[in-house]
């Protein structure tokens, strides 16, 4: 049946947040269906905060609140049962869900020209047959519309076969078998019960069998009115095989008239920053020697922060303070009240220009520059009276050597006080993006092993403090996005979360003989994840002389390590990931890796009663190589 010109349309549109919330993409998507739908009938998944309540009320006609079970497709049939015997009065009920943004090309003539077609039923994409089906490994995934946007018309929906498909839908404990047990099914279920569909954006018309993932700057130059969250958020290594560029999808979307902060509020509030950072390309290389931003920073008005341990040590960054576009206020922290007038000294000399400078001695070094400023400076970072701060610090790494801790000292500096032109570009960011929370350098590669160990050994903590502070933000799986270095600019308000928790000193204190992780890098490792809790996102930034040191040795780097692998690096990366922890290259080590890659199903049986067998082992072992080295060291001490 086509869709009369006088037709009825009922929206059933899930949510899910974890929080509680609702996203200001959500009321945006909603409003714009508003002029095509009779009713819109929302569905939550999980709790929904008063606050978001007073969102959704005046974009939905009806809002429904469920325990998140079964994801978007048990929402859709309770949604369908709270609705029953009503349905017949609706000529076309659309699916769908939060897992889109839009929209960003109109919806009306998506629906004028669907509603013309004579069909039981649509959807905005599609999927091509793959054999064999990529989640089973064998068997086919049959074509299908997707299940984010099914549209079913009155013919379908009063059949008895509609009636059945959801009086026998299975419980669906995880995605894939949602999947599998809906969404690849749905479609050949209803056209073999005689049932006629149509898509509104084919995939035989584009070059993947996958547009909405693949190819979706393709579809909104068709005129699809949404693009699918899954092209910003999905594993970076899988995107780069495909060469799907999140930062020229989200200019194109931004083209169209659709507010990019949307996406980036959403982003940074559910996804890794880091996969954010990478998939979105958010690093930024400044010029030192011009200014090229277009915006204009010098109403902004900063705070910068400088903890000094030495004199000599601060002098060269109190001179760049001068370099800032308008005179900044400054606040130089210390535990040595010996050199407050030194410092004073300096803050006064002939050159530095300044608006308000001040020397604080805090009363502890445990915590060091990172306590200084969230304790010592607490009061000045909530006050409201400051746009942006920039956190600053004299010390060099102490158990690296001479060339090392001197790079360092150039990299953390230059890459946020380059030069005057380097500042006022960096400052001008935080003009161009309300949403900016946090601007950092990227993690220094050269003289570091960062790679793979950014957590170290604070991965647990991290989970544990974040819970902590509230932070629900999903953190990074391997190196977080964060300012290693101790250096960064950002707003206050991105510091909320470190902010209410109101730390002292004490909580800083030296517990290294506990084998306790140093709140200071910890709380470093979760910066963007607490500004990301508010929505806010984080960008990179380096000049182009760190630029292009950085990236030739990354590349050089992973040349060398990908040499003895086979196929493309996520295929690579896959097979590593798949075997394991490599240890120290023994036989025992590459026995376990030749077991994970290829008879994994066995490991995953032995593995509870392996692993206690492999930790005493372990203590069996240190135990006689300690015993053997303290027979080494008495028969030394016997020849001597």
């Amino acid at each position: 049946m086509v869709f009369p010109a006088d037709g009825r349309r009922l929206v059933v549109y899930v949510v899910y947040d974890r929080r509680g919330g609702v996203d200001r993409y959500v009321v945006h998507a909603l409003e714009g269906l508003r002029d095509h739908a009779t009713r819109i009938l929302v569905v939550v998944n999980g709790p929904l905060t008063p606050e978001g309540r007073r969102r959704l009320e005046p974009v939905a006609d009806e809002i429904l609140v469920r325990k998140n079970v079964g994801f978007d497709i048990w929402a859709h049939k309770d949604a369908l049962d709270h609705v029953g015997p009503d349905l017949r009065d609706y000529d076309e009920v659309v699916l769908t869900n939060d897992t889109w943004f839009g929209p960003v090309r109109p919806y009306g003539p998506i629906f004028h020209r669907m509603d013309a077609l004579d069909v039981d039923f649509w959807g905005m994409t599609d999927h091509a047959r793959e054999e064999p089906n990529p989640f089973t490994g064998e068997g086919v995934l049959p074509y299908h519309l997707q299940s984010f946007w099914i549209a079913v018309r009155r013919e379908m929906l009063t059949s008895e076969r509609w009636a059945r498909y959801w009086r026998e839908l299975p419980e669906m404990p995880s995605y894939f078998d949602a999947v599998l047990k809906h969404e690849t099914i749905f479609t050949e279920t209803f056209v073999q019960a005689g049932f006629t569909s149509a898509v509104a954006f084919a995939s035989d018309d584009y070059p993947t069998d996958h547009p909405a993932l693949f190819n979706p700057t393709l579809l909104l130059d068709d005129g699809c009115p949404l693009v699918k969250r899954r092209p910003f958020f999905h594993w970076p290594v899988f995107l780069d095989r495909h060469a799907v560029i999140g930062r020229t999808l989200i200019e194109r979307v931004e083209g169209y008239g659709y507010p990019a902060a949307l996406i980036l509020d959403n982003l940074a509030r559910t996804v890794p920053a880091k996969v954010i950072n990478t998939n979105l390309a958010m690093l930024e290389v400044l010029p030192r020697t011009v200014v090229t931003a277009s915006e204009d920073p010098s109403a902004l008005k900063v705070l910068v922060v400088l903890h000094a341990t030495g004199v000599a040590a601060c002098a060269p960054l109190i001179e760049r303070l001068s370099w800032f576009p308008t005179p900044v206020d400054v606040i130089v922290t210390t535990s040595d009240a010996a050199l407050v007038p030194a410092v004073e000294e300096l803050l006064s000399a002939e050159g530095v220009s300044v608006h308000d400078a001040r020397v604080r001695v805090v009363p502890s070094d445990q915590g060091r520059d990172m306590s200084a400023f969230l304790i010592g400076c607490r009061d000045e970072l909530l006050n409201g009276g400051y746009d942006v701060f920039v956190k600053l610090h004299d010390r060099l790494p102490v158990r690296r050597g001479r060339t090392i801790a001197e790079y360092f000292r150039r990299y953390t500096r230059d890459n946020l006080l380059g030069s005057r032109a380097y500042i006022t570009n960096l400052l001008a960011l935080f003009v161009r993006e309300p949403g900016l929370g946090v601007v950092i350098p990227p993690v220094i590669e050269t003289g570091y092993a960062t790679t793979g160990e950014g957590w170290s050994w604070y991965r647990g903590m991290g989970h544990d403090m974040a819970e902590r502070l509230g932070i629900r933000v999903p953190l990074d799986g391997v190196t977080p996005l964060s300012p290693l270095g101790g250096m960064w600019a950002g707003r206050p308000a991105a510091l909320r979360p470190l902010l209410d928790e109101r730390f002292d000193y004490h909580d800083f204190r030296d517990r290294s003989r506990e084998r306790v992780p140093d709140l200071q890098r910890l709380l470093e490792r979760l910066i963007s994840a607490a500004a990301g809790e508010d929505g806010y996102h984080v960008r990179t930034v380096l000049d182009p002389e760190h630029a292009s040191l950085t990236h030739l040795a990354v590349e050089y780097k992973i040349d060398q390590m990908a040499v003895n692998l086979p196929g493309y690096p996520v295929e690579q990366i896959q097979f590593l990931h798949r075997a394991g922890w490599m240890g120290t290259a023994g036989a025992v080590a590459f026995f376990r890796m030749y077991m994970k890659t290829n008879h994994n199903g066995v490991v995953e049986r032995l593995d509870p009663v392996m692993r206690p067998f492999g930790r005493g082992a372990r203590a069996v072992l240190r135990t006689a190589r300690a015993g053997a080295a303290a027979g080494r060291r008495l028969a030394r001490g016997g020849r001597a």
